[in-house]
């Protein structure tokens, strides 16, 4: 998940850090990721983005369910001060491939001559998103 900002106005001094907070799971809390997401890095000050890896917002302290929307705040620093947090952006929506379809069977009453009877039960995950179709491939 990339997350992208407009650097602010720096008050004619340079910003040095930034503050990245997520929204978790709870809704009220938010919380920062400091191994993707450290906003002291200078490749981070500079490109005004991070990425951080899907896995690490499902996990502690976020809790991000699939096709949760995720929120995030920024705050800028410089040797002034530290800014207004920015209102709270939202442009992702955590999304994935869904997992396989499960116990495929053949439907014995509905194979006959060139037709072939098949059932299957959903995946465990659907990826955050409905299942819209199933495509059916032979070797």
């Amino acid at each position: 998940m990339q997350i992208i900002w407009i650097a602010p106005y720096d008050g004619s001094s340079p910003i040095t850090n930034y503050i990245i907070t997520i929204l978790n799971a709870d809704g009220v809390t938010y919380s920062t990721e400091l191994s993707n997401c450290n906003g002291s890095v200078s490749s981070i000050v500079t490109g005004t983005n991070c990425i951080i890896p899907i896995h690490v917002l499902r996990s502690a302290p976020f809790f991000l369910d699939w096709g949760t929307s995720v929120f995030a705040k920024v705050i800028a620093s410089n040797i002034v001060s530290n800014s207004l947090t920015s209102p709270a952006g939202n442009g992702a929506i955590i999304l994935t491939v869904p997992d396989a379809p499960i116990n495929l069977a053949n439907v014995i009453s509905q194979t006959l001559g060139e037709q072939i009877g098949l059932s299957w039960s959903a995946g465990i995950s659907s990826g955050g998103s409905p299942i819209i179709d199933y495509r059916i491939s032979s070797d």
